[in-house]
């Protein structure tokens, strides 16, 4: 989806930052300007965790979903890239939705400087890292569209 169509819709949009435990859920606002956290959802399988994400959906009447692939260094995709792709696939099948993948190399690194700069305790940032990756995901995504859209 064009990020163009996408800002003509004012809609809102999730991102997933998938990982092997945790799935960071993040959720724009309904008019597809500002991404925040949403929750974290400790993995349970692919069918489990797909659930609970289209439930989400609904709930908030999501348009579109952004999942964060994390390639390697040299742009190759890793194993837990693959995963985040078996993820989005899953979601876009079940919710008959847009799923757009973006690079989200260094999202995790972002997070946590961000929480560090916030004053969030330890424990907070533990809890809270991968919904606020999904969140600089999703935001990418927001501002600059197809430029940080991947095939």
């Amino acid at each position: 989806m064009k990020r163009s169509e996408h800002s003509a819709r004012n809609c809102r949009s999730m991102g997933l930052d998938v990982g092997t435990k945790t799935i960071g859920i993040a959720l724009s606002d309904p008019t597809g300007m500002f991404a925040q956290p949403d929750r974290t959802l400790s993995r349970k399988g692919v069918a489990k965790d797909v659930a609970v994400i289209c439930s989400r959906i609904v709930e908030q009447d999501v348009k579109s979903v952004v999942v964060g692939l994390p390639f390697e260094l040299d742009g190759t995709e890793s194993r837990s890239a693959r995963l985040a792709r078996q993820i989005g696939e899953a979601v876009r099948d079940a919710a008959q939705l847009p799923v757009i993948y973006v690079d989200e190399r260094y999202s995790s690194v972002q997070a946590e400087r961000s929480l560090i700069f916030q004053g969030a305790s330890r424990d907070r940032r533990k809890k809270v890292i991968d919904q606020a990756a999904a969140a600089i995901i999703l935001q990418s995504w927001l501002d600059h569209g197809d430029d940080v859209a991947e095939d």
